[in-house]
């Protein structure tokens, strides 16, 4: 390679790099949690808000012991602008009362919070965030948890897992086992409700949902 075609492609690099945002670029002056759903409406942070209809924030009482995470809103939340409304929200919902949880005491967000999808025919097709976007997308939750100090944070599914515990954590082994961590007095990672949703028969979702319904009620003594 030559020294001038060298020079350009780390000239390119670093201006790439002075170009490049988090979600804390879009932060408000004050650090409150209605402020912060108010400013991650205009987040641009990284391209997903390009073909997200709108930024899905979290929700649920300020007073919340409890905050639930997961990957990412689907295509009913980013419709409706809500987390966990959709096939799995309801699936929750469910599991949470089977548990004798109230959601009402609860809080329920994603690690992004824009809608990644691919097209399939007319329908839109969950696609996994990459490490560039969950990494431009965290401020957000990093914000969420300071603001509401929860005593137990529940990790749904693999994705919101390895961003919170580790890339080598795994829910497979650990799953409702309840952890000391510096970001809530304790942290518990389960699967995440579409898992049980795309059971293959239902014998196996009746005996994964009981599965997940035993994880959450370790979760009773923080309500």
């Amino acid at each position: 390679m030559s020294k001038d075609k060298s020079e350009n492609l780390r000239s390119q690099k670093s201006e790439d790099l002075k170009e490049s945002k988090d979600a804390e670029d879009f932060f408000p002056d004050r650090k409150t949690l209605p402020a912060f759903r108010e400013a991650a409406a205009d987040c641009q942070a990284c391209d997903l808000y390009k073909r997200g209809t709108q930024t899905v924030f979290g929700a649920g009482t300020r007073q919340a012991e409890v905050l639930f995470v997961g990957e990412q809103p689907g295509n009913d939340e980013d419709l409706e602008g809500e987390p966990f409304v959709g096939p799995a929200g309801k699936l929750l919902d469910k599991a949470l009362e089977g548990a004798g949880i109230d959601r009402q005491k609860a809080y329920v967000t994603n690690l992004v919070k824009h809608f990644k999808w691919e097209p399939r025919g007319k329908r839109r097709i969950h696609k996994k965030p990459n490490a560039v976007e969950t990494a431009a997308c965290r401020p957000w939750l990093d914000a969420e948890i300071a603001a509401l100090k929860p005593q137990v944070i529940v990790c749904l599914g693999a994705t919101a897992a390895q961003a919170l515990l580790g890339r080598g954590f795994r829910v497979t082994q650990q799953r409702g086992e309840l952890m000391k961590s510096s970001l809530a007095p304790f942290i518990l990672a389960t699967v995440h409700p579409s898992s049980i949703l795309r059971a293959p028969d239902d014998e196996t979702r009746q005996s994964e949902m009981q599965r997940f319904i035993e994880d959450l009620k370790q979760l009773v003594k923080f309500v």
